[in-house]
């Protein structure tokens, strides 16, 4: 019976590590980006340092602050930086730590976890994904005991319940705040729940910042316009930029890190790496050459479209090769236009294929083109409400989530006969993408043999490239003088979004 600390009796002891970073300590200097919610946060320590200040006008001391948001936004590191400013015991766990093989371990730890609060009162608790221990309660199949919801019945007793705990502030984080118990969200348990959303541009370059005083940069690289480029991205994806691009650097044997390895680094992270290794014979080359120039040219020739960043036909992650996109500012919605003309440079590629080497000799390669263009449709149909056929109204509801702890069955809302209209016009919607993409590339056939020749010559054309090559016929500078012969080429992606889907 030696089973781990204590023995046989040491399962229903929490597991929550109490902090004391000494090395290493974050602090809020350390978070940039999420301004609004480091000052709710920042309001819990302010609390714990002077709690006078707030209680002399009848104010109360917070229970709980759920910090919600997508992966990568920074809500750890929030608490990590609440630990390292309350001075004050701070203890931490994650969601899965509670329920182990054994029935009634769960709710046992979350009392040892209290208890432990209690003696060390005032501090902080922090649980990490809390989804795994607080999801709705009832959507279990069959009966027994389910030791997951026995745990969360005794969280939730804790945190507001006959024998309140003063003093103990739990902040918890999670990315899947829908599956959460309402008990659990209620004001007296979570009394705030704080938002940390990706960064504007205005975060972007503060945390770009905040990532480069760690490495040698050269002083003429504008993370400004780093930011610019890189909408979209969370912390994380920020944090793993400047890494990549000071390995690249060190690769090269590099001494400081120059802005070339910031573009280099953000095509890496945003496209894949390149795969120069791949071998592809010049029948490919010419169809992937074609395919990205059909893509190109539409996205040039639809006013709606977002800027074209770069275009390749290296081959990239699991792409043959792609045009990628980058929109202007940060954008929170779309306008039906922007979708139709995103649902034209989808269908680029395959047309382009279809007119130059004819139906027999199409390819697979628009696969991921034609599920983006489709499922793009289907949004507009089903969820956004911009289909003038069948209104606003949103349909099947449940088809997402198959199982999000609350329902089990797959609810049908929708009459046989409304479902083969909500099929019609999704066939419409890109159908309409397809005819403008014809359309374009019919019109614009020797823009379009001009790209897939320079695409051949070149591989890889900036946006900037593009526009000159199209509009002033000018080549790029520092390169060899064209000598290709006519045609085009195919690619595993439909290059499009603020960060590239990369589908085979």
């Amino acid at each position: 019976m030696q089973g781990g600390k204590g023995g046989a009796m040491g399962f229903g002891r929490s597991k929550a590590k109490m902090m004391n970073e000494v090395k290493g300590k974050v602090t809020f200097n350390d978070v940039a980006g999420v301004e609004e919610a480091k000052e709710e946060v920042e309001e819990v320590v302010e609390f714990l340092k002077d709690p006078r200040k707030f209680s002399r006008l009848g104010g109360k001391i917070p229970r709980g602050c759920l910090l919600v948001g997508p992966p990568g936004t920074g809500k750890t590191l929030l608490a990590r930086a609440i630990a390292g400013e309350a001075g004050v015991p701070f203890f931490t766990i994650s969601g899965s730590d509670f329920v182990e093989m054994f029935v009634g371990v769960g709710a046992s730890r979350v009392r040892d976890m209290f208890e432990q609060g209690k003696k060390h009162s005032p501090c902080i608790i922090f649980i990490d994904e809390i989804d795994a221990v607080g999801r709705s309660r009832g959507a279990g199949l069959g009966g027994g005991n389910d030791e997951r919801e026995q745990t969360l019945n005794q969280l939730l007793v804790e945190m507001d319940g006959f024998d309140t705990n003063e003093g103990v502030i739990i902040i918890a984080a999670t990315n899947r705040p829908d599956v959460l118990d309402p008990a659990l969200l209620r004001p007296g348990r979570f009394d705030r729940q704080v938002v940390v959303s990706n960064p504007d541009l205005i975060g972007r370059e503060k945390i770009l910042k905040v990532h480069a005083k760690k490495i040698s940069m050269a002083p003429d690289v504008n993370l400004r316009t780093v930011a610019r480029g890189t909408p979209g991205f969370s912390g994380a994806d920020l944090a793993n930029l400047v890494n990549e691009a000071a390995l690249l650097a060190a690769r090269k044997n590099k001494r400081i890190v120059t802005y070339q390895e910031f573009e280099e680094a953000k095509d890496k992270v945003m496209m894949g790496s390149e795969r120069r290794s791949m071998v592809m014979s010049e029948e490919e080359k010419k169809l992937t050459a074609y395919h990205e120039a059909g893509h190109a040219i539409v996205t040039i020739n639809e006013k709606a479209a977002y800027p074209i960043h770069k275009a390749t036909i290296i081959p990239r992650g699991r792409a043959l090769g792609m045009v990628m996109q980058l929109p202007e500012r940060d954008e929170v919605s779309q306008t039906r236009e922007q979708l139709h003309a995103q649902m034209a440079i989808a269908m680029g590629g395959r047309v382009a294929e279809e007119i130059i080497f004819g139906d027999d000799k199409v390819t697979t390669g628009a696969a991921s083109d034609i599920e983006q263009a489709t499922k793009r449709a289907r949004a507009m149909v089903m969820r956004a409400g911009l289909s003038k056929e069948m209104g606003p109204v949103a349909y099947g509801e449940n088809e997402e989530e198959v199982f999000l702890g609350r329902s089990v069955a797959r609810q049908q809302n929708m009459s046989e006969e409304t479902a083969r209209k909500v099929d019609s016009e999704i066939r419409k919607f890109v159908d309409m993408g397809y005819e403008r993409a014809r359309k374009v590339l019919t019109e614009k056939i020797d823009d379009l043999h001009k790209l897939a020749k320079a695409l051949l010559t070149y591989e890889t054309l900036t946006g900037a490239e593009i526009e000159d090559l199209i509009n002033k016929n000018i080549y790029p500078k520092n390169k060899e003088d064209l000598k290709v012969e006519d045609d085009d080429q195919s690619s595993a992606l439909g290059s499009m979004g603020l960060k590239p889907k990369i589908v085979h």
